[in-house]
């Protein structure tokens, strides 16, 4: 048996004539790595063909969405493009303080070193609720403290006057809702809507709430990176166009941080979750 028969077999979670879903495991890429095995690269070595209609990082596990011919493949490419797919991550942070539900619309840009980061100073990032009224994107920041986490849902933002004239910048909003509170850790569902790359773990770290054991902002971090990709909707071409939804349920490495109780309270935290109207 191959090492992709074993994950295929493993970590299947739909497949019909047209896709296949798999739950990717956390340190394996989807394709393109260059001194290590990918899948893209694992299927073609054992005779399959795939095409992979997005990619998650490699420290991220969850769901990824193969094509199994290529005249699927643009249309669900086409999909992801156009923002017509429904993506929703799980991220475990170690802070508190995230609100109940949120939206980081942050601007992002490539820095040294090809590292992403967000494209403005992190001073000048303002934080508002919508009982506050708009944020002022037109100047200097004017924040004040930080407002109570169950208060109207958060918006963190930049004044267009402060954003970075001389990189190019990628409008980006991720949408947060909070499932779970522990006594050090935090768990978010997280919607991105613009889907760059490292958005999620960009946009959480800048506003003061990285993901535990994220290598971008973690020096030799001892445990994975705690982001997990859990749904997928899109629509089936192939099947009428019918709304599709796939579901990658985080397997015991992604709750590890955390004690026994603390896990079943916060896994408990998934069943019957509904993304907020903001997604």
């Amino acid at each position: 048996m191959t090492e992709w028969t074993t994950i295929r077999e493993e970590h299947k979670i739909f497949e019909d004539e047209a896709v296949l879903a798999l739950d990717k495991p956390v340190g394996v890429a989807v394709m393109g790595e260059r001194h290590d095995t990918d899948l893209v690269s694992m299927a073609r070595e054992a005779g399959e063909e795939l095409f992979p209609a997005h990619r998650i990082d490699k420290v991220t596990s969850g769901v990824v969405l193969f094509a199994k011919q290529l005249r699927h493949h643009g249309d669900l490419t086409r999909q992801f493009n156009r923002r017509t797919v429904d993506k929703t991550y799980l991220a475990l942070t170690r802070t508190h303080g995230i609100p109940a539900t949120a939206t980081i619309d942050l601007p992002l840009s490539v820095g040294r070193k090809n590292r992403v980061r967000i494209a403005a100073n992190r001073a000048d990032i303002v934080t508002v609720t919508a009982d506050a009224g708009p944020a002022d994107t037109t100047g200097a920041s004017t924040a004040a403290a930080a407002p109570d986490p169950e208060a109207a849902p958060w918006l963190w933002t930049v004044p267009t006057a402060k954003t970075f004239p001389h990189v190019r910048t990628y409008p980006s909003v991720t949408h947060l809702a909070r499932l779970w509170e522990g006594t050090e850790h935090t768990l978010v569902a997280a919607h991105p809507v613009s889907g760059r790359r490292h958005q999620i773990r960009v946009h959480l770290a800048w506003v003061g709430h990285p993901i535990e054991g994220d290598p971008l902002f973690e020096r030799a971090p001892t445990t994975r990176t705690f982001l997990h990709a859990w749904r997928l909707a899109f629509d089936a071409g192939w099947d009428g166009g019918r709304r599709m939804v796939v579901e990658a349920v985080p397997g015991p490495d992604f709750w590890r941080s955390l004690d026994g109780e603390d896990a079943a309270i916060a896994a408990a935290s998934l069943t019957g979750f509904n993304a907020p109207a903001t997604f």
